[in-house]
């Protein structure tokens, strides 16, 4: 079974779901050791001064950034850390758009969110609203060590978080000398647009994934095949364990938490963060409360009980 990324949050409103950040894509790409043609041994990479042809051990390796040519700015260990985003294991939703809206271009990578243990109301509820809406959740996650812009989205019966491009990684197509204008002015007339359409009529089908193979990684493969089995070689693959389950999570007033959203909206943007802040509070930290609770038992125990008052006479 394959391990969660991270174990968190998906939180809308005031609404927190506790989910699990899962892979949504599968590698299938054979990959390949480069060996020594003469005697067939594994070829090395060192990593070498340029200067002095010396290797240089991983404690001696520092993070430059290239902004001119052979000029570098060196970035310490705690200069990237700084720079790192605070929240690891959340997703906040900061916004709800149209999902015809996005372009595609912007979509980069799946992955899914998997509800813990009796978390599966908040996510259903979301899910379902946002197929009937048609809206997607935007928001930013975190992965591994990098933030990313992402947006929420249901599928079947997943919600699939969709890691998002920015803006800035798009080429602009206007970057390229493309056609524009008018047909007439390529001189396409209408019985040309006609058999176009005719053509993509007759091959059109619906869209089929499973029908779709590599078939180049697929003849491969085959031959790979054929080629351990000749010299009798075998091969072994190690299952991973079984990652726990999270233990049962907190049961919530779903529809108090959806009416006190709403009203933080009609609020001054001020109120409305710090009501935010402390309803979430209360919601996705209840172990806080209750450790506080114990920690004020014990001190209690420690204080010396004074002498009743004595009653006025």
């Amino acid at each position: 079974m394959a391990r969660p990324i991270w174990t968190g949050t998906l939180s809308f409103g005031l609404l927190n779901v506790p989910v699990s950040l899962m892979s949504g894509e599968r590698n299938v790409d054979l990959h390949f050791r480069m060996l020594d043609s003469r005697d067939r041994k594994p070829i090395r990479f060192e990593r070498v001064n340029a200067d002095t042809g010396e290797e240089v051990p991983w404690k001696d390796i520092v993070k430059a950034y290239e902004y001119d040519k052979g000029s570098y700015v060196v970035l310490e260990e705690d200069d990237i850390r700084s720079a790192a985003p605070e929240s690891h294991e959340a997703v906040e939703v900061e916004t709800f758009v149209d999902a015809g809206t996005i372009d595609p271009r912007y979509y980069e990578k799946p992955y899914l969110l998997v509800p813990a243990k009796k978390a599966e109301k908040g996510y259903v509820l979301l899910r379902e609203t946002l197929r009937s809406t048609g809206k997607v959740g935007i928001a930013r996650v975190v992965v591994r060590t990098r933030e990313y812009l992402c947006a929420v989205m249901p599928h079947g019966d997943a919600l699939v978080l969709m890691i998002l491009r920015y803006p800035q990684e798009l080429v602009d197509p206007e970057d390229y000398k493309l056609p524009s204008g008018s047909l007439s002015e390529y001189r396409i007339n209408s019985k040309e647009t006609a058999m176009a359409e005719q053509l993509i009529e007759s091959m059109s089908g619906e869209w089929k994934p499973d029908e779709y193979h590599d078939e180049f990684r697929e003849r491969l493969h085959t031959l790979l095949k054929k080629r351990i089995k000749a010299k009798g070689g075998t091969t072994k693959v190690e299952e991973e364990p079984v990652p726990r389950e999270d233990d049962a999570t907190n049961v919530v007033d779903f529809m108090s938490l959806l009416q006190k959203s709403l009203d933080a909206k009609k609020r001054t943007p001020a109120a409305r963060k710090t009501a935010a802040r402390k309803a979430t509070a209360k919601v996705a930290k209840p172990t806080a409360a209750k450790k506080a609770t114990k920690t004020a038992g014990k001190a209690a125990k420690k204080t010396p009980k004074r002498a009743p008052a004595r009653k006025a006479g």
